[in-house]
């Protein structure tokens, strides 16, 4: 019997292309109409990127427990952090890890005290609504993360009864056990996000949330006066137009990536970069915008904002949040707060 020659009938057989993986990275089912096209060409080009960075990070950490905030982490951060070193660093860098430390039998006890039963009800409405796209929250799921979202959200809702639970924290915390791993530190996490980060933005009446949407409506009147004259013209509120994008943090938004490197900054730098990422999506869109001319047309117009294909591109949208919206400083969203905190009491 005559063996054919190493590779000689492959020359007939067509190019094949590789199966394009209908699950991403973090467990999140495509959509059928997903531009595998885009993702593809961007993740040919950040694959070197991230192999860059993770060498860089490894540098910068070469074993270390703790993180110093110093202008070379600021910058490390804004670029991005290795998947490998995220949880870690967003522990460290928000203050949730000393928290941790200092409290160590706070989020077992508070999953062992006693309950207030309408909480867990509201809970469990939620836990079901929470990602059913994503293999590990989803109702078959084989290694769900459901049991820990229930945990946190409860220990959480105990534990800062002036918020208790607000619709969004569900998401949020989905997000962190994707990345964490790990129940308690997702817990304290929260408590720094919703204690220190983004104060108010969760209680009852979202006081802190109201605030910064009035905010972000006196920057894009200094930043983008023809967009501000099209909403006040309409008599539109801000909340209709970015109250998602607030209170989640723009998961479901913009892409999971993309999320994930706004947060890798939001837990360095603050809530400035929520107001930093909403400017630049509407920059961009400046035109479309200021065309629209009723309440339909400016709805459509901020939702194609958020399908811009820069989106995808994670980190060139990164790198425009810092130059396409200018200065921003700190104190400047601190005078806006205080005079649109009067505005609205």
């Amino acid at each position: 019997l005559k063996m054919a020659a190493s590779g000689e009938n492959d020359v007939q057989q067509p190019l094949v292309k590789p199966t394009r993986e209908k699950i991403d990275t973090y467990g999140f089912e495509r959509p059928n109409d997903f531009d595998y096209e885009t993702y593809e060409e961007f993740m040919s080009r950040y694959l070197s990127v991230l192999a860059r960075r993770a060498s860089r990070w490894s540098g910068l950490l070469k074993g270390k427990k703790a993180i110093n905030r110093s202008f070379k982490v600021k910058r490390f951060i804004r670029k991005g952090i290795p998947g490998e070193h995220r949880g870690m660093v967003w522990m460290e860098v928000s203050g949730a890890q000393h928290k941790m430390e200092t409290n160590p039998e706070v989020y077992t006890g508070l999953l062992n005290g006693q309950k207030d039963q309408q909480l867990l009800d509201t809970i469990n409405t939620d836990i079901h609504r929470t990602f059913p796209e994503n293999i590990y929250f989803c109702d078959a799921s084989k290694e769900s993360k459901r049991v820990a979202l229930y945990n946190i959200l409860v220990a959480f809702g105990h534990y800062n009864k002036t918020v208790g639970y607000c619709q969004g924290l569900n998401f949020i915390v989905a997000i962190f056990l994707l990345i964490l791993k790990d129940e308690e530190q997702a817990f304290w996490l929260l408590v720094t996000l919703v204690d220190s980060i983004l104060p108010d933005y969760y209680s009852k009446d979202m006081k802190g949330l109201k605030v910064d949407q009035e905010v972000l409506g006196e920057l894009v009147k200094l930043k983008m006066p023809t967009v501000a004259a099209v909403i006040e013209k309409e008599g539109m509120p801000w909340s209709i137009l970015v109250t998602k994008w607030f209170v989640c943090l723009y998961i479901d938004v913009l892409p999971v990536e993309t999320v994930l490197r706004i947060w890798d900054c939001l837990f360095y730098e603050g809530s400035k970069i929520l107001f930093r990422v909403a400017l630049t999506l509407m920059k961009r869109n400046e035109a479309k915008i200021a065309a629209a001319s009723s309440f339909p047309t400016i709805l459509e117009a901020f939702k194609q904002c958020t399908q811009d294909t820069i989106a995808t591109d994670c980190h060139t949208f990164m790198q425009a949040i810092f130059t396409e919206t200018g200065s921003l400083p700190m104190a400047q969203i601190q005078k806006l707060r205080q005079d649109c905190e009067i505005r609205i009491s």
